[in-house]
């Protein structure tokens, strides 16, 4: 009787620790993209961030010049593609990894944007990269640079 009880206990406490731990993970963030229907790169950007654990809702608009302009992406520095995430915009070919950065230190801006199209950027493979910065962008149309690649 006794092996009997210990074993349910040894159950128990692995299954409440098994609970416990998938209890404390957050849910993967939510990137809402809007893109045109007939991007292929943007739809490899997205195949990158949902790789890299993001969930993603994606738009397929005929419109993304307007999708930029209400979100308040400075005109210097669109790309194919907008996505938003917890508050803030993505503009272009961003690295999963610095949007995870941007969500983990939540800087006082509007968003981050990869301006045009460079190659070897997420979505935009090539085996001749171009080296790119990722900037930061903020209501009053203000812009810095938040990494490089």
């Amino acid at each position: 009787m006794v092996p009997t009880v210990l074993g349910v206990c040894a159950i128990a406490l692995g299954g409440a620790a098994i609970a416990g731990t998938g209890a404390a993970r957050a849910p993967a963030p939510v990137l809402t993209v809007y893109k045109s229907p007939t991007c292929g790169c943007c739809s490899k950007w997205v195949e990158h961030v949902q790789a890299a654990g993001f969930r993603v809702i994606v738009h397929d608009t005929t419109n993304v010049s307007a999708v930029k302009q209400r979100y308040g992406v400075p005109t210097s520095l669109t790309s194919c593609h907008t996505a938003v995430v917890e508050g803030y915009v993505i503009e272009g070919h961003v690295p999963a990894d610095v949007i995870k950065r941007l969500l983990r230190e939540r800087p006082e801006i509007a968003g981050v944007a990869v301006p045009g199209m460079p190659q070897g950027s997420p979505g935009m493979e090539s085996p001749t990269p171009t080296r790119y910065a990722i900037y930061t962008f903020d209501r009053t149309g203000r812009t810095g640079v938040f990494a490089h690649r």
